[in-house]
């Protein structure tokens, strides 16, 4: 079975087309993945494709097609008329009509119902999987940023880091930022008391992956609640997951996926880590692999 993915070449997004190739690869074996950037996916090539059936480019006939980006839909939809055979998959919800695709995976936060078509999940999928290699007493601290929802407020981020230091003082306590985390900030955290409490990673020095093991040898990990998506990373690798409160611009969908992963008791806003839920299993991309393993006529 083979995979073509086409990629916008964003990493959160091909983070979610990774995801669900993992998971379909652990139910398949025998799947192979081709990821094709846009500019390689010229409009005019895949016009002459839908006479000759096949596109430069792309090595092998694919079996699903993925796309996720507002850009890549439209590519998608006529490689999907390129290779009838092949399943469209939009990993969002699409800027095109959904009956275009075969199926779009979308997250319940953006209110489409389930159907034949939607496989509505929580959150977007990831490739992370839980590899039970967590340390009891071991912490990660992940710091976010200002977004377009949410205002840093530096006073009330090192409070709640001082409270979860003075909460777990047995416990081995790693931070580390993002890139949205303001430059000076690291500068300030250091001459605080309880610093010296902290093994701080800046994420400049951090190697690609390194967010993702740190999670899989994590019991508990705090995210700042800009970084929803961190958040069902933690969920997904089998931590508990306590939420860092930042000052929001507004309430929109996003920030009521906090607000109900907290009032669901799937998260928590405690700084004492044994109030925090236990750890939740989440398996989104198993599930979705899954589903469209069931549509694969090749299985």
């Amino acid at each position: 079975m083979h995979i073509v993915y086409v990629s916008d070449a964003k990493a959160g997004h091909r983070s979610q087309a990774l995801g669900l190739y993992q998971a379909i690869h652990q139910q398949n074996p025998n799947t192979s993945f081709e990821e094709i950037q846009l500019e390689n996916l010229a409009l005019l090539s895949i016009f002459k494709g839908l006479f000759s059936h096949q596109v430069s480019g792309i090595a092998q006939q694919p079996d699903f097609i993925f796309g996720v980006g507002s850009h890549t839909h439209l590519r998608v939809w006529l490689l999907g008329k390129v290779y009838p055979q092949a399943k469209t998959v939009i990993l969002m919800k699409p800027s095109l009509p959904i009956h275009c695709f075969d199926y779009a995976i979308i997250p319940e936060h953006d209110g489409i119902a389930a159907s034949d078509q939607v496989i509505v999940t929580k959150g977007a999928l990831n490739p992370i999987e839980n590899e039970h290699r967590h340390q009891a007493n071991r912490i990660l601290i992940a710091l976010g940023g200002t977004s377009k929802r949410h205002q840093w407020n530096e006073n009330k981020v090192l409070t709640a880091i001082e409270q979860i230091v003075q909460h777990n003082s047995h416990c081995q306590l790693i931070l580390t930022t993002s890139r949205r985390t303001p430059e000076h900030f690291l500068d300030r955290l250091k001459k605080q008391d309880y610093a010296s409490q902290l093994d701080i990673f800046p994420v400049e020095h951090t190697p690609q992956g390194w967010i993702f093991e740190q999670m899989q040898l994590a019991e508990t990990v705090y995210v700042t609640e800009d970084s929803v998506s961190m958040i069902f990373e933690a969920l997904t690798a089998g931590c508990r997951v306590g939420v860092i409160a930042m000052d929001r611009l507004k309430q929109d969908r996003i920030t009521h996926v906090i607000d109900a992963l907290i009032l669901d008791h799937i998260v928590g806003t405690q700084t004492k880590t044994a109030q925090l839920p236990q750890q939740q299993t989440f398996k989104e991309a198993e599930r979705v692999a899954t589903c469209l393993l069931k549509s694969y006529s090749g299985q």
